[in-house]
């Protein structure tokens, strides 16, 4: 399984309290600036080398974006650096969007000792720009599935000093960012090595290192359960590996916790079946499994965080294949709960595999439930891939669900989730139709559907994960495949807004 899980990180990040000079500056190979955008030259006046920068400053004024200033400093080690310009009262999303510019700029070069320095900031602000720092220059230095030939030189980064006061959790910085990456990696992974089977095989491997139980419904014993929906989907499979993983974290002190369940969609590969899915269509579609990514990299963070939570992990597990054997538009299935389902398109298998799944997730009276899946075109049409969409069955949820996806830089939306477009899906000859034959709102008709398989006393969220791929990278993120929604969650779970919200709602 080395192949399929990423390599461990080498990357130590350290705090200190030394301000920046020119002795400390020469102890680096790169050096990052973050300085209040509201007076640049009286805050580069303050650097050390000031003239240096002041007269690239001077030559940069008038370009249409806020540019980074980038020059080798004139010391020994000529020290890489390079100054960015935040507003102090700026949202998250912004603060790593200016991390991302500066690590772009500074971890490729081959630094093995990165310092990051905020001042001009008040301690708590200063916080939050050098964990957004640290977290883009580990999303940088992590490295990615290759399989060329004469393989690229591994990333050179090993140490990252975050200069300055304030209040910054180091640990739970580095274990979102391996979380983070844990996604990208998984998403990467070309589909004739990550399918359901290896992917099953690799997560029992995870369990084993990380201290996770780990149990394996397979086909037979989801056949056992009534598990119709989901087996329409895993039918077409060459193989009988599909099925759905159950992974659980228990803290050291295991009393009064609060129990989280986390769903991921983990379609290995979907051609779209029957109703098959076009070239450019189907070209990413390795990466139709990145919804268990993230709840699977969200376990990781927690785990390596510490935090004080009793959490399962359920992921969906199979391929959507063509084949004699797929499942067809007009068959009627029975899910878990005894719903049955009148199939309308074959390439709307995540709502069929999610239904089951989630029936049994939410069997186990979690707290929260919270699933992640690259679920609808719809969301992404409605708010292009900056943000993800969100739906609760607890609309009281909304304003703090909305709120850390402003605060954490993993940027959500919520939709409607009003009974009344359940009319859309009504079906003449089953309970319900798993989709409608028309395009318009299908990730709030996805929603709809999903909240039939969960049990009403459960606070549930669906993440419809938008973001999960973007040319180029997004905010601190620099890979296509993004890795969204596992700081996002991390932060959610930690945030007492929500939680407070979370308990009125419950």
């Amino acid at each position: 399984m080395s192949h399929i899980l990423p390599p461990a990180s080498k990357v130590d990040v350290l705090r200190t309290a030394a301000v920046p000079s020119e002795t400390t500056l020469a102890r680096a190979d790169a050096a990052a600036f973050v300085l209040p955008a509201a007076e640049p030259e009286k805050s580069l006046a303050a650097l050390p080398h000031a003239q240096l920068w002041q007269a690239l400053h001077r030559r940069a004024r008038g370009s249409s974006k806020t540019p980074l200033l980038v020059s080798r400093l004139p010391n020994r080690r000529h020290t890489l650096a390079a100054v960015g310009f935040l507003r102090p009262e700026a949202a998250g999303f912004e603060r790593l969007d200016l991390a991302g510019r500066l690590a772009r700029e500074l971890v490729p070069s081959g630094a093995a000792a990165l310092q990051c320095h905020a001042p001009g900031f008040d301690d708590a602000a200063a916080a939050a720009v050098l964990e957004a720092l640290a977290s883009a220059a580990l999303a940088s230095a992590a490295p990615m599935p290759h399989r060329k030939s004469e393989p690229p030189a591994p990333p050179a980064l090993r140490r990252i000093d975050l200069h300055g006061a304030g209040e910054l959790d180091v640990g739970r910085c580095t274990a979102i960012a391996e979380g983070n990456h844990l996604a990208r990696w998984l998403a990467t992974l070309p589909p004739n090595e990550l399918d359901s089977v290896s992917y099953r095989r690799a997560l029992q491997a995870l369990a084993r290192r990380e201290g996770w139980t780990f149990r394996f419904y397979d086909e037979r014993a989801l056949e056992r359960l009534g598990a119709g929906a989901f087996l329409a989907v895993s039918r077409a499979n060459a193989h009988r590996g599909a099925g759905i993983v159950r992974l659980g974290y228990r803290p050291a002190a295991r009393r009064g916790l609060r129990r989280i369940g986390l769903v991921g969609k983990g379609i290995c590969f979907d051609t779209g079946g029957i109703n098959l899915k076009a070239q450019k269509g189907m070209y990413t579609m390795h990466g139709d499994m990145q919804g268990s990514a993230v709840a699977v990299g969200t376990l990781l963070a927690i785990t390596r965080s510490r935090a004080p939570w009793a959490v399962d992990c359920w992921l969906a597990l199979t391929e959507n294949e063509i084949g004699p054997r797929a499942y067809r538009p007009q068959e009627i299935v029975q899910a878990m709960n005894g719903v049955t389902i009148q199939v309308v398109h074959s390439d709307a298998e995540g709502r069929m595999a999610l239904a089951d799944t989630l029936t049994l997730a939410s069997r186990a009276k979690p707290d929260l439930l919270v699933d992640f899946a690259t679920l609808t075109g719809a969301c992404v049409n409605a708010l292009t891939e900056r943000y993800s969409g969100a739906f609760t069955n607890r609309p009281g949820l909304e304003p703090a669900l909305q709120a850390v996806g402003r605060s954490s830089g993993e940027r959500i939306w919520c939709f409607p989730m009003d009974e009344d477009f359940d009319a859309d899906i009504e079906s003449p000859v089953a309970d319900v139709q798993q989709c409608s034959a028309e395009s318009k709102g299908d990730h709030i008709l996805a929603a709809r559907f999903l909240s039939r398989f969960v049990e009403a006393d459960v606070p549930w969220v669906h993440v419809d994960l938008s973001s999960a791929e973007r040319k180029h990278g997004l905010a601190h993120v620099p890979t296509e495949f993004t890795g969204f929604g596992v700081r996002y969650a991390a932060h959610l779970l930690a945030d007492d807004d929500f939680l407070d919200a979370l308990g009125t709602a419950g």
